[in-house]
């Protein structure tokens, strides 16, 4: 498989190239990602779905420009679909046949039903996992719809419904679009009806970005981004409603402006027909899938226990294996249970942090800590919650210390202060005892009050620094 492997994704508004590395044989990381706007789809719409002449050059121009890139991030391969305008369009071969003859670039027309597949394989892999859900992927010509139920893809549905196509098809008569949208929305099988939305496409991404702003979220990442529907229904319907001129008060990025009150509508209407309470935001789609699937051909799943961001973030940035350090923060974790007194499911995340805590020592050594804990913040981006990413980077930052890493930055996304010490403690305490193990087996047990620590007579180097070690509640330990 190639090391970097550029995706093209032609819809009926933009083109959009991401570029993906590899950093071994289950990793990858995202190296890149361009926009332009094409507009394939303009005009089609409304005389018989053909792409214009100037769209045609306009896509001619587009591919030139996303190659001349791809060439110089030196992708070994450059895989390329396209969407709904491709799909309607009578004359679609004369772009696919210009496109394979002058730039030797292959693309490959998906149906609606593959469409919804590839978004839905990209957020049941990146996300944190949600067992059952609805993915939403609103584009310019039509509308794809992908049900998970037991984090599998049972179902899919694409309707012909899109921002550019409802905004050619009702230019003049904006005041029939409702009632448009709601009839094609009845096609959605009553099985698709779930809690749970997963937002994919421009259109529910701006949305997204503007609730993060507008509520000032702690956290500046879209992916993963959750929110109630019954909190930002109000919101969104305002979108709808407003005027054209109006729409930079909604913090809406203005290219988004002639096609967002369309999508704003589409989304609203299938959010509740489907009775959604809940909108994750996805990051990740098309491209995404396209990438996967060609990336986890054959079984389009990770290994279990394995996460890409974790293991890229370690083929990058990791001097040392941490194997030690993760056994013994586990071991006093569980030894400790009965003084710490937190839950067991903050287990997984103290381990996390111990795989990554050293990430940042390729920066600099002096504040290795932040930098790691910086590195897991902007790096560690899929599988995970914000919630659980932001609470693995504060536990790395804090580095034992009594003031919690950018707590009150975060204080809305992480659990109480003495939490975090705690699991700082305790990866603080492992990180010590491996300064000079040598191979040295520890073991770990609470007596009276007491951490004993078999095996650690002959550490004075850890002694000393466990001396300065600021415990989170008072305790002994003894070393035997």
């Amino acid at each position: 498989m190639a090391k970097r492997t550029a995706v093209i994704d032609l819809g009926s508004n933009s083109m959009r190239m991401a570029i993906f590395e590899r950093t071994s044989r289950w990793a990858f990381f995202i190296l890149g990602e361009y926009k332009m706007k094409v507009r394939i789809g303009e005009g089609g719409y409304g005389s018989n779905n053909e792409i214009s002449a100037q769209s045609l050059q306009k896509a001619y121009e587009a591919f030139s420009e996303f190659k001349n890139i791809a060439k110089s991030y030196k992708c070994g391969k450059i895989l390329c679909v396209g969407t709904s305008a491709l799909r309607d369009a009578p004359n679609s071969s004369e772009l696919i046949s210009l496109i394979r003859k002058k730039l030797d670039i292959g693309i490959k027309v998906i149906d609606g039903k593959k469409e919804a597949t590839y978004g839905a394989i990209a957020a049941n892999n990146l996300l944190s996992p949600i067992k059952e859900a609805v993915t939403i992927d609103i584009g310019g010509g039509s509308t794809e719809l992908a049900r998970i139920s037991n984090s599998k893809i049972i179902d899919t549905i694409s309707l012909d419904i899109g921002t550019v196509r409802l905004k050619e098809l009702f230019a003049k008569n904006k005041s029939e679009i409702s009632t448009f949208v709601q009839n094609i929305s009845k096609q959605i099988p009553p099985h698709f009806k779930s809690q749970n939305i997963i937002a994919i496409g421009g259109s529910l991404r701006a949305i997204s970005t503007a609730i993060i702003t507008k509520t000032n979220y702690p956290l500046n990442t879209l992916h993963g981004f959750s929110y109630k529907l019954s909190d930002q229904k109000n919101f969104i319907q305002s979108i709808i409603n407003a005027d054209y001129d109006d729409l930079n008060k909604f913090l809406i990025k203005k290219d988004r402006h002639d096609t967002i009150r369309e999508g704003a509508q589409i989304f609203l209407t299938i959010a509740n027909a489907l009775e959604a309470k809940t909108v994750h935001t996805s990051g990740v789609g098309v491209r995404e899938g396209v990438f996967l699937s060609d990336f986890l051909r054959p079984s389009l799943k990770f290994p279990q226990n394995l996460n890409p961001s974790v293991k890229s973030l370690q083929d990058r940035f990791m001097p040392t294996a941490n194997k030690n350090i993760i056994r013994y923060a586990k071991e006093i974790f569980l030894a400790l249970a009965p003084i710490h007194e937190l839950n067991e499911s903050y287990l997984e995340h103290l381990l996390t942090a111990a795989r990554l805590f050293n990430i940042g020592q390729e920066i600099g050594f002096y504040g290795d800590h932040q930098n790691s804990a910086y590195l897991v913040l902007n790096g560690l981006n899929f599988g995970f919650t914000h919630e659980q990413k932001t609470l693995i980077a504060a536990i790395i930052g804090t580095n034992g210390k009594k003031t919690v890493y950018e707590y009150e930055r975060y204080k809305a996304l992480l659990p109480k202060q003495e939490h975090v010490r705690w699991l700082s403690f305790i990866l603080t305490l492992a990180k010590i005892l491996d300064l000079n193990c040598s191979g040295t087996k520890l073991k770990f047990e609470l007596i009276a009050h007491t951490l004993q620590i078999y095996g650690a007579k002959n550490l004075i180097m850890s002694k000393e620094e466990i001396k300065k070690l600021a415990k989170p509640e008072l305790f002994a330990i003894c070393f035997a």
